[in-house]
């Protein structure tokens, strides 16, 4: 039904408006009674052999949405009852940002895939926090970044501004230093800010009760001797885990006529590369780190070879808008018929 009557009405409209507009419907027809709670019968599927015990939480199921779709942390309940196992919002900046100039999302439907340069448009790390007070029922991940604004030099002090503002509302954090769309961010993949970061992250949860688990998000676009180095400074500082990977910034071969857009490229052209660098850091590490694998996941079958690839944990954001919401149902009832 989503894909034959609901999604070419939304591709009728511009991505960035249609998304608003979408959030909005969704937050409105969820006051109605007893709708939430037959969603969530229909689209949530339970069982033990779905959970995923990793870096201290248990995750009702491997399957969740990346930073980028909820970035404002506003519909975190309604995303849980179409059975999400966790929810990354952001990426938090510590001050409030529109992003980059609009036009900014652009569909390749002959792609299967989306380009965006959004530029860490968000509310800022007060609003965010205020919104997460909230008893909420699944697991939250906090992905928090720069304000474009603030040089590299002084990056390290954003990054511990979010870290520290948002440590009781969340259940992980990732550090985002891998986005194509904030100038210089990328810079940032490097063993001496990492390594001076991570000893400032660390020294505040660990004066904590409850020591949330770190992640490091990174670039698909990295060579392996870079993911090798960026591997090191994981363990040398105790990381619990690693997110691969962000948006791609060097495109393969694509045929839709917008193909030409600037920015950070997700969805099926993707996936192989995102596999790739999954699979090397799985070999890498053994096993033994913590991966969640996102880019390019649009059926059950390429969430499974995402998870036999080393991924631990997926991430969807381009199959949301190509399938609907719905994915994650599809996924864990494939799990369900695989041993894993």
């Amino acid at each position: 039904m989503y894909k034959k009557l609901i999604l070419p009405f939304l591709f009728l409209f511009d991505p960035e408006k249609i998304h608003n507009l979408t959030f909005f419907l969704l937050k409105t027809i969820f006051k109605i009674p007893f709708l939430g709670f037959l969603t969530k019968l229909y689209y949530k599927v339970e069982n033990d052999k779905l959970k995923r015990n990793l870096f201290g939480l248990t995750f009702p199921n491997p399957v969740g949405i990346a930073a980028g779709f909820d970035k404002n942390a506003t519909h975190i309940s309604e995303f849980e009852k179409f059975g999400f196992g966790f929810i990354e919002i952001g990426t938090v900046t510590p001050k409030p940002q529109k992003g980059n100039p609009k036009k900014r999302l652009f569909r390749l439907k002959q792609d299967n895939a989306v380009i965006n340069r959004m530029g860490f448009n968000n509310d800022g790390v007060t609003k965010i926090k205020n919104r997460l007070r909230g008893n909420y029922k699944v697991i939250i991940g906090g992905n928090i970044g720069k304000n474009k604004i603030t040089p590299n030099s002084e990056a390290k002090k954003d990054y511990l501004i979010c870290f520290k503002e948002l440590y009781e509302h969340v259940d992980y954090f990732v550090v985002n230093v891998s986005s194509p769309n904030t100038p210089g961010l990328r810079e940032l993949q490097s063993r001496e800010f990492l390594s001076d970061l991570f000893i400032d992250l660390n020294k505040f949860r660990y004066n904590k009760k409850n020591i949330k688990p770190i992640l490091l998000k990174i670039s698909p676009d990295l060579n392996e001797d870079k993911i090798v180095e960026l591997l090191e400074v994981i363990k040398q500082n105790k990381i619990d885990g690693i997110i691969a990977t962000n948006t791609t910034a060097n495109f393969p071969d694509l045929i839709s006529d917008n193909k030409i857009e600037k920015g950070g490229l997700s969805g099926s052209p993707l996936y192989d590369k995102s596999n790739d660098v999954i699979s090397f850091i799985s070999k890498k590490t053994n096993g033994k780190l913590p991966i969640i694998g996102v880019g390019g996941i649009l059926t059950p079958k390429e969430a499974i070879k995402k998870i036999e690839a080393g991924a631990h944990l997926i991430q969807l954001y381009t199959g949301i808008i190509y399938e609907g919401p719905g994915i994650a149902n599809k996924i864990n009832k494939e799990l369900l018929n695989q041993e894993f």
